[in-house]
């Protein structure tokens, strides 16, 4: 428990304050940033560890073109569950999305984007002894893309990565331990595709 975490017989009451107290004791704002992309300016949103050479995670939101912003409740959530593991963590909106310069450009102005986050988020914590990479549905398939491409991501999170929608053949084999999280009911992208592409 917290120092000076108050104490409640209810439990459900006890757990909501508890983390409430430890978002309190995490979370400084969350400065909204503006960094230069490969089709102009691309804004995000940046939590920094207050540990000197905390690992540092990249969260990639779904599809734009089917409503995928950087403020994705899963999105949201990853940012917050990455941060409260002593993570630096940056979300940002791919072209085309909310204040970000740009069009939609089908994987691959998106992969260029994301590639231009990540070398933001260096630049800004040179220190950070580790990189994982997250991304949801659309956002998944830029992440793996991502992974192959720059040996320093350590790890990742793939959630409801839309195998068959996307080609996910470039995975074989994958470079990198990491999780794939998916709906066993999901009617857009099939587990059963998911796990053909894993296995």
């Amino acid at each position: 428990m917290l120092r000076g975490a108050p104490h409640y017989k209810n439990s459900r009451h006890a757990k909501l304050a508890s983390t409430r107290q430890i978002a309190r004791a995490i979370w400084r704002p969350m400065p909204e940033v503006l960094f230069t992309g490969p089709a102009g300016r691309l804004e995000g949103r940046f939590h920094q560890s207050a540990t000197r050479g905390a690992p540092m995670a990249l969260i990639l939101h779904p599809h734009p073109q089917f409503g995928g912003t950087m403020n994705n409740q899963i999105v949201y959530n990853l940012y917050y569950a990455f941060a409260e593991r002593g993570f630096s963590v940056l979300r940002f909106n791919f072209r085309g999305v909310g204040r970000s310069q740009g069009c939609f450009d089908h994987g691959v102005g998106e992969l260029a984007d994301a590639a231009a986050a990540l070398d933001w988020a260096q630049a800004v914590d040179p220190n950070a002894r580790a990189c994982w990479i997250a991304g949801v549905s659309f956002g998944s398939w830029i992440a793996m893309k991502l992974l192959m491409l720059r040996p320093e991501i350590e790890g990742f999170v793939a959630i409801a990565a839309p195998a068959n929608r996307f080609d996910f053949s470039f995975l074989a084999p994958c470079p990198r331990s990491g999780l794939f999280i998916h709906g066993d009911l999901d009617r857009v992208a099939p587990l059963t595709d998911v796990i053909k592409r894993i296995d």
